[in-house]
């Protein structure tokens, strides 16, 4: 299967790319689209793929025979085998009731227990209210400075024993954000450093890992993190904190950018915006 440029191009609202997520505006091209279909159902990750730090191989994967496209809209389904199954119908140009159609189709014929439909705004477009909705946003580095980094924040490895102990106990509490599964990887010793909030002699917030990847044209990309502060220290500047120090351990590294998603209206999406980040646009997911 071949997409056509032509064709596609006018469609994408929104620089995201099936099965590899938001992209760098200036990355999205016709060889980005060609390289995902071209790994499609082998479980290989492509090299610039933020996935393939958590598994050895890659799950979701494009339906090849089932893509549909023309010069109004393209439909791109994908599979996720993890679980009792994903199907995805990726949705390029207006054409919500037809995915919804070929997901709900897709999905009965792949015995996929949960079906979806995403759809792309752009900035100055309204998504629909109906649809969980994350806003895509870009913080370019260029501008940064490396030292201006704060000072209370630090390296979970690099706090005192006693205080890097109670890590644990801040991830069970934000089990929910992915702090239980980063704090196994951090075990492991398989991920990149975590910083840490701290107040009265224990952990009260982090982000992390930090970790950075060369994407598809050669620009240097900081990974998204986990990011969390415990709710009853939130509205004290720990958030703010953590966020400066990571984005001056990116600087420090010279990264280009970072990606991020964030839930509409949610602490984090409120904090990218305060802090200047550019919107890229709205990605919405609606399940059947």
């Amino acid at each position: 299967m071949r997409l056509l440029w032509d064709w596609l191009h006018p469609v994408v609202r929104v620089p995201y790319v099936p099965t590899i997520g938001p992209v760098h505006p200036d990355a999205l091209s016709p060889g980005l689209f060609g390289d995902v279909l071209r790994v499609a159902g082998t479980g290989a990750f492509l090299l610039y793929d933020k996935d393939q730090r958590w598994a050895e191989t890659k799950d979701e994967t494009v339906l090849l025979d089932h893509i549909e496209h023309s010069s109004t809209r393209t439909l791109i389904p994908t599979l996720r085998s993890r679980g009792s199954g994903t199907l995805t119908v990726y949705t390029y140009g207006a054409a919500a009731d037809e995915a919804a159609d070929l997901a709900a189709t897709l999905a009965a014929g792949h015995h996929a227990s949960t079906a979806r439909v995403v759809t792309f705004h752009a900035p100055h477009e309204t998504p629909p209210a109906d649809t969980a909705t994350t806003r895509v946003q870009m913080m370019s580095f260029h501008h940064l400075r490396p030292e201006d980094a704060p000072g209370l924040v630090r390296a979970v490895t690099d706090l005192p024993e006693p205080i890097r102990e109670t890590f644990a106990a801040f991830a069970n509490r934000l089990t929910s954000d992915g702090f239980a599964f980063l704090h196994t990887q951090m075990q492991a010793g398989t991920v990149g450093p975590v910083l840490a909030a701290t107040d009265g002699g224990r952990v009260v917030g982090a982000i992390g890992p930090m970790e950075t990847m060369t994407d598809s044209v050669g620009a240097t990309r900081l990974l998204p993190q986990y990011f969390g502060v415990l709710p009853e220290h939130r509205g004290h500047g720990h958030g703010r904190a953590l966020w400066r120090a990571a984005m001056a351990w990116g600087a420090a590294r010279c990264a280009d950018y970072q990606l991020l998603q964030t839930e509409i209206g949610g602490a984090s999406d409120r904090l990218c915006l305060a802090e200047g980040l550019r919107a890229l646009g709205f990605v919405s997911i609606a399940k059947l």
